[in-house]
């Protein structure tokens, strides 16, 4: 079980002379409402920082620190090493958010005209349209796009200044796995050539696969920080493949299993003490079939951190 009481910072990342983004000490509240709990967290240059976390953890109101969108009510929160909402700082960021709105009227190629006029040194159109495969849409109003479109003109509009730091909330929701993977493509492409990007996303395969370093946040508080091999190792915990009669509120109770689903007819089963469970699969269904034990991943160890059982709420978001 991986106890969260105190966060764990496998490598003891701190805001240094290469962090880009940082908070300090930083406590924001909502009313009687606390989103964030004297959270210190940073990123740093060139690296892609995936903040994981359950909705309502703390990870929407942390970007909107760092992009100056809200103030804290103790701590710092910095950018470049200054102000957020200082302008030099500011044309020096992108944005990709899951709030707010564009004009549907407009088409696309004049929503990248306007968003780059906003910006010293914008990239081209023709370049902005590739990066987010629009060539074929430029001249298409926003408002006749499909859910996935609307998310690659959002991403275009996010780079289309080329900015330093970019924050991408959610970029790849709605898109097809054809789509998805060519913007992940991109975002690559943007950090060999020296950017730096905080993502916040629910695909947990897109952080692994992305993600220099990944932070964990919940209620408010960074819970474990590390690459995400260190993330992983994290949770001790494996997966248990299987054909029983044993119906899924059963398997839930079992003492060290943290989820079960079902799965073209066998079950699933993500557990921290693998040899007791499957003794106790054995014990309880004499017909128990097809079994198959795989080491675990960043969602058995996500879902391990934020599990609450007994004693420890094992917090994650």
């Amino acid at each position: 079980m991986i106890a969260a009481s105190e966060p764990t910072r496998i490598a003891g990342y701190i805001a240094g002379d290469t962090s880009v983004a940082s908070l300090v000490g930083v406590s924001k509240s909502y009313g009687n409402i606390r989103a964030l709990r004297n959270v210190n967290f940073s990123v740093e240059a060139g690296q892609v920082v995936a903040l994981l976390g359950p909705n309502g953890a703390g990870k929407t109101t942390a970007v909107k620190l760092l992009l100056g969108l809200i103030e804290p009510e103790s701590g710092n929160a910095r950018v470049f090493n200054g102000d957020p909402t200082n302008p030099g700082n500011r044309i020096r960021t992108g944005a990709m958010l899951q709030v707010g709105r564009v004009p549907e009227t407009l088409r696309v190629r004049e929503h990248i005209d306007l968003f780059s006029s906003y910006y010293p040194t914008p990239l081209p159109l023709d370049e902005v349209l590739a990066a987010a495969g629009l060539e074929k849409l430029r001249n298409r109003k926003f408002g006749d796009l499909s859910g996935g479109e609307r998310q690659r003109t959002l991403f275009a509009l996010a780079i289309c200044g080329d900015p330093d730091l970019l924050f991408l909330d959610e970029p790849t929701v709605g898109l097809d796995v054809e789509a998805r993977r060519a913007l992940w493509d991109q975002i690559r492409r943007l950090v060999e050539r020296g950017k730096t990007i905080l993502l916040t996303t629910h695909y947990l395969q897109e952080a692994d696969a992305l993600a220099d370093r990944i932070a964990v946040i919940n209620k408010g508080e960074i819970i474990a920080e590390g690459t995400p091999a260190e993330i992983k190792a994290l949770n001790s915990g494996k997966r248990i493949r299987c054909i029983t009669s044993l119906s899924m509120p059963a398997l839930l109770q079992i003492p060290g299993v943290i989820d079960a689903r079902s799965d073209r007819g066998a079950v699933e089963i993500d557990v921290r003490d693998t040899e007791a469970v499957v003794r106790t699969l054995l014990a309880r269904d004499s017909s128990l079939s097809g079994l198959e034990i795989t080491a675990a991943g960043l969602e058995e160890a996500f879902l391990a951190l934020t599990q609450e059982n007994g004693e420890t709420a094992n917090r994650l978001n």
